[in-house]
């Protein structure tokens, strides 16, 4: 992977922010997913992103982790039943806003580290499909991982998860905080794939 963002130095309502920052570009390729596939239920997922944005801005609001957890679990694609590139990232998904979850509820830095980590994941085994498949037209074999490093979407991906951890490390933890955030996150118009919202 091109870069692991260390969360240690950051309190948890700024890794917390961070990571659902990150998940505000992930949550697109569930809601693609879930439109082709006619899976699972979208709402859900968007619902849970939302009351996570409400905890760090009001900071009294009370979420039930483990009735929330459950919740998500009906939601999370099986890959073998599926014969499609997008349930991949839509498992990230899931898997990432899993993580968070489970990261509040533990107070555990290394479990909301994972969010970054599947976005990058899930960037790089997308890349790793399209370069294959221009090679092929090119009858090239190899792809490595500098190829997957070296594409622009990586190297987006990258400097946008660079970009919200500087931002959150020297902004205040309140409500505006958030709302910069989320702006950051968005303002390209596309999720971490680089397919337009």
């Amino acid at each position: 992977m091109p870069v692991n963002i260390s969360l240690q130095d950051l309190s948890l309502w700024q890794q917390t922010a961070f990571s659902a920052a990150i998940l505000e570009r992930m949550l697109p390729n569930y809601q693609m997913f879930s439109q082709a596939a006619n899976f699972g239920n979208f709402k859900i997922l968007r619902n849970q992103l939302d009351l996570v944005w409400q905890l760090l801005e009001q900071g009294q609001l009370k979420i039930n982790f483990a009735a929330q957890l459950e919740k998500l679990e009906d939601e999370i694609p099986d890959v073998d039943k599926f014969d499609f590139f997008g349930v991949h990232p839509a498992l990230d998904t899931c898997m990432a806003l899993g993580s968070l979850l489970q990261g509040m509820q533990d107070k555990d830095e290394e479990t909301i580290n994972n969010v970054g980590l599947l976005s990058q994941s899930s960037v790089s085994y997308y890349l790793g499909i399209l370069l294959a498949s221009e090679q092929e037209k090119l009858q090239a074999i190899v792809i490595n991982e500098q190829d997957i490093e070296d594409h622009p979407l990586m190297q987006w991906e990258v400097e946008t998860q660079q970009e919200l951890f500087m931002s959150v490390k020297i902004s205040k933890e309140n409500k505006q905080t958030c709302k910069q955030l989320k702006e950051m996150a968005l303002s390209e118009g596309m999720s971490n794939l680089g397919i337009e919202i």
